[in-house]
Order: structure tokens, then sequence, then C-alpha cells
């Protein structure tokens, strides 16, 4: 057994935990019933009660994905199962009184990721937050929408991995005081697609009350499809397995998570041939659970009234144009992901950006329109009814710049959960870059704890709002500007979204070249 301080009372049973250094943490905490056999493609159930004590000590499995993302060790993989929902906590050891609490969803373009990855030690030890992850359903499991198929026999839900980060956020709300949490002091926060999942909670009605503040790290807005795009992406995937199965959608029911990654595979190279970036898998604007686009909702007043940390990285596709190429930066790429734009958008995005078409040209204009605009549209919305802070992320060190990548896409995660500091972070980090990597990494963490305490972040951070546009540039030294890249965000001030292209007929064609996702386990 453990120490007698890690073992806590939640509503389906006493679970037991471990202490290490000064921490105490469970592992594996189901917050649902497994989503498995009749389960499958349904909204997540409570979880199942048990007697006596659940040992909460060790990971459970990550959702379905390709099995070189679930990598933790030489030779060593996080297992995989469709028995999936569960979420990880943190708390300082020694604690009094309610404590902040973060939830943290991960990214992953909605295929991969787990919430083992980024554990949150250092974040809880330089905050004293109680720190929550989280696991979801990812890809045809999670993010497609099937509902167009549900008859009474087979019934399918939709929307179902946002239906998950809601309920886990209901379980937190429900049993974190047990942990030492204040269930009304709750941060939701993510990056990439966890991003993309904050700025949707904050377009969903039913997360109100859930969360009382919100953090958006380099969120990507267009994942959220509009229903004739996830409607065209579930029929395409149904025709796909209907090439191995006489009944394809009662094989949605029996195909192993193999069968079902491997159609989903080909589905996102089809996507990917249509427009460039394209994603078939992520929540879906179905007008029952989520109601309007996230920057509908923002410039409508909609969003829940919370406050709001949300930014990016300066470089944001650098990582994809060299390691993960599900983001395409190639000057036909960009062409094509501006045809839904009117010729005068086109044009002035085009002359914001000299040097196109260059490679470095076409980066910045790729990630700008996958994260930074739509992430400056959001903050204009939302800051008219909430507080509202933009940052920027500029730092960077001495090897990430001779490797190419600069402070690109998700390099902010090494920051804001100590990572620059850490044994492992010496790979990134040459001799001369320790004390920055230290200053940068104490402000972040500093910033994003103040901020889950107060609803603010630290002093010296002005809220931002559309007369001054005051941006964070979180370098170091950190400073201050005032409408940054004022041109850039001009021109993509016309410009709705790719999701403006119209997929027409030609998903079902051939599938041309795209990134392509390995069998899931």
């Amino acid at each position: 057994m453990g120490h007698a301080d890690t073992l806590v009372t939640t509503e389906n049973g006493v679970v037991d935990g471990v202490a290490h250094d000064g921490l105490h943490s469970w592992r594996g905490i189901p917050y649902a019933a497994p989503p498995i056999g009749e389960r499958r493609f349904r909204a997540p159930q409570p979880p199942v009660g048990w007697r006596g004590v659940r040992r909460c000590v060790s990971f459970r499995n990550a959702a379905p994905q390709a099995r070189r993302y679930t990598t933790t060790g030489i030779n060593k993989h996080q297992p995989v199962s469709e028995d999936c929902l569960t979420l990880n906590i943190i708390a300082p050891a020694r604690r009094s009184g309610p404590l902040p609490v973060m939830v943290f969803i991960h990214g992953g373009a909605y295929i991969l990721g787990s919430s083992q990855t980024y554990r949150g030690d250092s974040l809880v030890r330089a905050t004293g937050v109680v720190y929550v992850s989280i696991n979801y359903r990812l890809g045809a499991l999670g993010y497609l929408d099937l509902t167009g198929f549900s008859t009474e026999q087979r019934p399918f839900d939709g929307n179902l991995g946002l239906r998950d980060q809601l309920a886990a956020l209901q379980w937190v709300q429900r049993n974190i005081a047990g942990f030492g949490g204040d269930p009304d002091n709750v941060t939701v926060f993510g990056e990439s697609a966890g991003g993309n999942a904050v700025t949707t909670l904050l377009a969903t009605p039913s997360a109100e009350g859930l969360f009382a503040r919100a953090i958006a790290q380099s969120s990507a807005p267009a994942l959220t499809l509009p229903q004739e795009w996830a409607t065209t992406f579930a029929e395409t995937y149904v025709d796909i397995l209907g090439e191995t199965h006489d009944d394809p959608v009662a094989a949605l029911h029996t195909a192993t998570p193999g069968e079902l990654g491997r159609a989903g595979d080909r589905l996102a190279r089809k996507a990917g041939k249509l427009v460039p970036g394209a994603q078939p898998f992520g929540p879906t604007i179905d007008g029952v659970l989520l109601p309007q686009d996230p920057i509908d909702a923002a410039a409508d007043g909609r969003t829940h009234p919370v406050p709001l940390i949300i930014g990016t990285n300066r470089v944001e596709a650098n990582l994809f144009a060299k390691v993960f190429p599900v983001l395409p930066t190639s000057p036909g790429a960009v062409r094509r992901s501006l045809e839904g734009a009117r010729p005068e958008v086109r044009d002035a995005i085009l002359a914001a950006y000299p040097g196109f078409p260059e490679p470095a040209a076409c980066r910045k204009i790729m990630g700008d329109m996958i994260f930074w605009a739509p992430s400056v549209a959001i903050a204009d919305g939302h800051s008219r009814h909430a507080p509202t802070y933009m940052y920027r992320y500029d730092y960077s060190t001495r090897i990430l710049d001779w490797a190419g990548f600069g402070p690109t896409h998700a390099m902010e995660l090494m920051a804001v959960f100590g990572l620059l500091t850490s044994p492992w972070g010496r790979l990134f980090t040459a001799a001369g870059d320790k004390h920055g990597a230290r200053r940068v990494t104490e402000a972040v963490q500093a910033d994003w704890g103040s901020f889950a305490a107060t609803g603010a972040p630290r002093s010296g951070w002005p809220r931002y709002d559309t007369q001054t546009r005051a941006v964070r540039i979180i370098d170091d030294p950190l400073r201050v500007e005032f409408d940054p890249k004022a041109q850039r965000r001009e021109a993509w001030a016309g410009y709705r979204s790719y999701s403006e292209v119209p997929l027409g007929g030609g998903i079902s064609g051939e599938e041309g070249q795209h990134q392509r996702v390995e069998d899931v386990g």
C-alpha cells in the first residue's frame, strides 16, 4: 500500500497513488467506462465502480495509434487499446486548502499522443497547482462523424473525442477536491490539437461551468470541421472499408483498431491531396453539441467568458517541413490552400510575405494560416467580452537554430513543463544557453501558474484588445510588442479558412501524396 495521504476516495471507489520527490501522483484513473464492444462509437459512459483499493501507480493504455508515436524509451512503447479513457493527477505532497487545478489536453493532430508524455512534475513544483492530464479517443474512433449511418440497431454518436474531454472535466468537477484541488478554479490548457480542443470547448455550450480559465497553445482552429466536410470524410471512410468488407457499416463495429487505422491512413491521404494541410479528424460543427465554429462564436460573443491566454510560436511550420509533414509547405500547397480566398485577399496575403515562393516564405505562410491568423481572430473576438492575453513564443537555443527548427511548433511545451532545464533538455541547450533556458522556463511557469491561480499572468503582461494588440514576446529577455506583423494580420483578416475550399466529389479519387500514418495497434 502507498502512503496514507495518497489514499483518496472518489465517487467510484478508493484509489491509491505514489509519493515521490515531494509530490503525490495517481496514474490511470478511469473517468469513463471502456468504450469497447457495444460502446464503440458511442458517447462515454460513467466508469464502473470497484471495491477495495485501486492501485493507480502506472500509466494505462494510450488510444490506438501508430506504434512509433507511443515510444517511451529504447525498444519500449506504451500499450494501446480502445480501453483508454483514463486520467492522471499530480499534487504537491504538502497541500493546505483547495489548490488551483490545471487540466492538460495533449496534442497530436487528433491521431496521436498520450497523457503520459507531459507528466507535469516540474510544473506542479513551480506553481503549486494540482495537475491533471487526460487521454481521449483519437482518429476514426474519436473524430469521425458517423452519425449519418445511425440506425436503431446500430446507433453512432458524434464528436466522441470532444465528449470524452467533457466527461473528463465533469469527473474533475466531482472528484478533484479529494486530491486537494479546487473545482471552482480549473484551468483547461492544451497545445496543437489540444489547443484546438481548448478553443472548441470555449464554444461548446455544455462545457459551461467546467473550467474557470483557458490556455490555448498553438491552437489549430481549422481542425474543427464544418458539417459538410465531416459528412464527406465519413462517407469516404466507409467506402474505403467497403473495399475489403461486404458490409462496411457493420465492419465499423467488428474491425480491429488496426483495420480502422489503415482506413484512416488512406482517408488522410485523400484529404491531403484535395486541400493541403486538411486533416479528416477533428470536432464537427454539428449544430447540437458544437453549434458554431469557435472563431464565429468568439466574434459573436458566445464563447464562455473566462480569462484566456492564447498564442503561437514564431515559426510554427518548421517542424512540419523537417520531420512531420502533415502540413505541406510547397508553393503549390500554399496556392491550393488559398483557393477559397477572394483574389484581392489572396494577393494581399502573398504580398505580406516577401520572398514567396521561396521555402522560408512558404513555411511562414502555412504556419500563420493554420495557427497564428485564426488564433488572432479568436483573441479579437474573445477579448471583447473576457480578459484575454496573447503571446508569441520566440525563444530558441543555438542547437535548435543550427538544426533549422528555431522556435517552432511545440517548443513552448519545453518551457511549460520544465523540459528545457531537465537532463533530457540538455540535448537542445549548449553551454551558453543554460541560463537563458532557465530564465524562460521560470517566466513561463510563473505566468501559467499566476494565471491558474488568479485569472491573470504576472504584471508586465498587458491584456490584449483590438486597440492596442499587446502581445507578450516570450524570449530572453521578455518583452511586449504592440500589433506585431500588422501587415500580415490585416492581410489574413479577409481570409476565413481553407475549409472554404469546396471538397466536391474528388475525395473518392486517387489518393496522391500525403504523409503516411503507420498502422495502429
